[in-house]
């Protein structure tokens, strides 16, 4: 039997290291030889949350070229996001939450791309609709993703199907979702042993924006002066970055997981965008982003209308 590689985006987060765990699991139930993989190191949230349900971390893939014949993408489907070697593989299915962008195939594909806070919400109703039975492990993992996904469901990106999903996911768990949620979030806001060049590559995606290449990572943390406090040392990681990856713009947001508000760090040549897109004026290379928290739904739209307006 054919193994196919089930992974989600570089640099992972909790949802992109959880769901490939939970829809191969599910492949596996179905007959499928399918493999959870990584495509960069896993943080310290998505730790905390594999050690609580006792699961180990995928293994890491540098090129799926090599491996195998056929993938299935989870919480992404932008090729730049994507593994290497993503061109010489055939991609089986895509299972998804973020907008559709830079995307083709040759051959005809599942593909599932829904309107809610997290990859692993879809996956819920997957198990169900395949009446196979979720395991306690497999539901607390789904749980964490959700959790992190939605901000212990503060983000604006969660829906009512979330926060039912996640419900759902603790009972079989046995977990209590706001008391394990906070600790998982304050585990991965803790950033005292991260240096510059991990807090800007942890979690961070590549998008294109009307031509411009921008880079945005994002960080949360307790306390948004632990990382400001670094600006230089992350200044010049990110204007590193620019200039190895010919990228426009580079924007880190820092979200502070207590209030629910960012501040952004923008370096590049095009930092006009977000001046434009916020409507703040950068002061040493920084703004407050007053509510926002999601780069799903809040900085990705906003951003890419500002860069179509330039």
């Amino acid at each position: 039997m054919e193994k196919v590689l089930v992974f989600g985006h570089k640099n992972p987060d909790t949802d992109t290291i959880c769901s490939a765990i939970a829809y191969a699991e599910l492949k596996k139930n179905l007959g499928l030889d399918a493999e959870p993989v990584r495509l960069g190191e896993v943080n310290s949230e998505t730790q905390y949350a594999l050690n609580y349900f006792k699961a180990e971390a995928p293994r890491l893939v540098e090129n799926v070229g090599n491996e195998v014949q056929s993938v299935i993408l989870v919480d992404h489907n932008e090729r730049q996001q994507s593994a290497d070697g993503l061109e010489n593989v055939k991609i089986k299915e895509v299972i998804d939450h973020h907008r559709v962008a830079n995307f083709e195939t040759s051959d005809p594909l599942y593909f599932r791309v829904e309107p809610v806070g997290c990859t692993a919400t879809i996956l819920n109703k997957l198990y169900k609709e395949n009446k196979v039975e979720i395991k306690k492990e497999i539901a607390g993992l789904m749980l964490s993703a959700i959790i992190s996904d939605s901000l212990l469901f503060k983000s604006p990106t969660c829906t009512d199907e979330d926060v039912q999903a996640a419900r759902e996911l603790a009972e079989i768990a046995g977990v209590d979702a706001e008391s394990y949620g906070l600790e998982m979030l304050k585990a991965g806001a803790n950033v005292s042993d991260k240096t510059a060049e991990q807090l800007v590559s942890l979690d961070s995606k590549e998008f294109s924006m009307n031509e411009n290449k921008v880079q945005i990572a994002q960080v949360n943390v307790v306390d948004p002066q632990d990382v400001l406090s670094r600006q230089s040392e992350l200044e010049e990681v990110m204007n590193q970055q620019i200039n190895d990856n010919g990228l426009d713009l580079f924007l880190l947001v820092i979200t502070d997981i207590l209030n629910n508000d960012s501040v952004g760090l923008a370096v590049g040549e095009k930092t006009t965008a977000v001046e434009k897109a916020f409507n703040v004026t950068l002061l040493n290379k920084t703004a407050e982003l007053k509510g926002v928290v999601s780069r799903k739904k809040q900085v990705v739209p906003v951003l890419t209308e500002a860069f179509n307006s330039l």
